[in-house]
């Protein structure tokens, strides 16, 4: 080997000083948006979550107004859904488990838009209960549109983190594409 480096050594895509780049191939703007993303579907679940917990009688009527769960599964699904909404949610906002936090918000919002359908599809004239209160409102009062857009919304952030999870200010480590990375390195640099 002369004074260079072999082939097989070579810095990972993106790995040299200046590259918009990381070893993930991640640019640091795609960093930042995933961490706006985490900012925001971190802070939609924890204020939602919050909400919720002071008033529990409002989060089973709330549940029960959707008028899809037994009876006997109305209080766990009322009392367990802020404690879950607040856990993702700060796991977004921290930067831990991030993939994981983000599938969680992506089944979270697909049950919150088959939810907030299901009513508006069967007549029902309630409040989604998405921030606390909810239950049954005067006709004309519903805002299912607007619930189902935003949802969808929040949805589609979801998605897109549980696809690209790598962001800036995370506590979490490395992500899975850099730890492969960095495995591969690891096993040609041992072939070497």
């Amino acid at each position: 080997m002369s004074g260079g480096l072999s082939a097989d050594s070579q810095p990972l895509r993106g790995n040299s000083i200046g590259s918009p780049t990381d070893s993930a191939g991640v640019s640091s703007i795609g960093r930042w948006a995933a961490t706006a993303a985490r900012a925001l579907l971190g802070g939609v679940f924890v204020v939602a979550g919050a909400l919720k917990l002071p008033d529990p009688a409002a989060a089973v009527r709330a549940v029960r107004a959707y008028r899809l769960l037994p009876e006997a599964l109305v209080g766990p699904a009322a009392f367990g859904l802020p404690v879950v909404e607040i856990a993702v949610g700060l796991a977004l906002l921290a930067g831990v488990v991030v993939r994981t936090a983000a599938i969680a918000s992506v089944v979270l919002m697909a049950v919150y838009i088959a939810a907030v359908g299901s009513a508006w599809a069967r007549g029902l004239q309630i409040d989604c209960g998405c921030f606390g209160g909810g239950g049954q409102v005067a006709a004309g009062r519903t805002a299912y549109p607007s619930e189902v857009a935003r949802d969808v919304g929040l949805l589609l952030v979801a998605l897109a983190l549980a696809r690209w999870p790598a962001s800036r200010l995370a506590l979490g480590g490395r992500s899975d594409v850099e730890h492969a990375e960095t495995e591969y390195a690891d096993v040609r640099s041992v072939q070497a």
